[in-house]
């Protein structure tokens, strides 16, 4: 169980810890609990050494093993000013307001700078668009509050204040944002529509990749519905009612039918794709200061469109 407060001046979260994470880091358990807000594991241990963080009302250190029973306390920080480079980099800007933004984004655009994607983000576009960004995720990922892949194009909020970082993470979380994608995956799916419930982890073989396990997974549900069969190929919807990282190549993996183009999930033979064929095609949520229902929808890329031509006329 978790809750969270909130005022002007500071915001403190806390938790109940239950049974199954006992003898976890109290750094990792941490990140895991801030997913949804995209809060790396670096940001969660300089919160613990300077104290933000306490079990039981007392500081601890990062490797800190949770007991049962503990309760976690985090006072999330003032936001730090941000440093990165703001670069004038073309947005295809959706909708825009002193609260929000949405945006498209296009293949091959890093979200937030992470080692080896240190400019040409996103944030360093977002940074040059906007004066005001949200400082909860620090100094790499301004106003970021959710993420899609690299490769994968489409819709994707950025709040431009605290309140509104706040309202959008708790909607994530209570998984009343609507995700819908459009994908091309390889095969025919035996049935036109569907519910893909598998839990989601590192995979132990590769620790940068995921993969459906019981060992250190969290829950993870994919919708599916069939637009399109073509030959060797199906055309799909794909609603998120969670969001792990890569769920939607990593469930397709699991039954049996990956995505076309994905150079880590799928297969050698594809189409000629620079990247899975996944987009982020509606996004909806509702607004943090007026309370107004909002769905914002974005047409697949050219290079989508184009493999889809193609395998029409074969």
């Amino acid at each position: 169980m978790n809750s969270r407060r909130y005022n002007e001046q500071e915001e403190v979260m806390d938790w109940d810890i239950p049974e199954g994470d006992v003898g976890e880091r109290i750094d990792k358990w941490l990140t895991d609990a801030l997913e949804e807000e995209s809060v790396s594991r670096t940001a969660v241990q300089e919160w613990v050494k300077r104290g933000l963080v306490q079990v039981n009302g007392a500081a601890v250190k990062p490797n800190y093993k949770l007991a049962a029973s503990d309760r976690v306390e985090l006072q999330l920080p003032e936001p730090e000013a941000a440093e990165i480079q703001p670069e004038a980099i073309p947005l295809d800007i959706v909708y825009e307001d002193s609260d929000v933004i949405v945006v498209n984004k296009p293949r091959g655009m890093v979200v937030h700078p992470a080692p080896g994607h240190l400019t040409g983000t996103l944030v360093n576009a977002l940074m040059h668009h906007c004066s005001d960004l949200s400082g909860i995720n620090g100094l790499l990922r301004p106003g970021i509050v959710h993420r899609i892949d690299k490769d994968t194009t489409g819709l994707l909020m950025a709040a431009k204040n605290d309140m509104a970082h706040h309202s959008l993470a708790e909607q994530l979380k209570e998984h009343s944002v609507t995700r819908q994608y459009v994908a091309l995956v390889h095969g025919d799916l035996p049935h036109d529509n569907g519910t893909i419930n598998a839990p989601i982890g590192r995979d132990p073989q590769d620790r940068k990749m995921f993969t459906v396990t019981n060992r250190g997974a969290k829950e993870a549900v994919t919708h599916f519905a069939v637009l399109e069969r073509l030959t060797g190929y199906t055309l799909v919807e794909l609603q998120l009612e969670t969001g792990r990282t890569h769920q939607i190549r990593v469930h397709m993996k699991y039954i049996g039918h990956p995505l076309a183009g994905d150079p880590v999930y799928g297969r050698s033979k594809t189409v000629a794709l620079d990247g899975q064929a996944l987009h982020a095609g509606v996004l909806g949520f509702t607004h943090p200061r007026s309370g107004e229902r909002m769905e914002f929808r974005a047409d697949m890329p050219q290079d989508m469109k184009h493999v889809l031509e193609s395998l029409r006329k074969s």
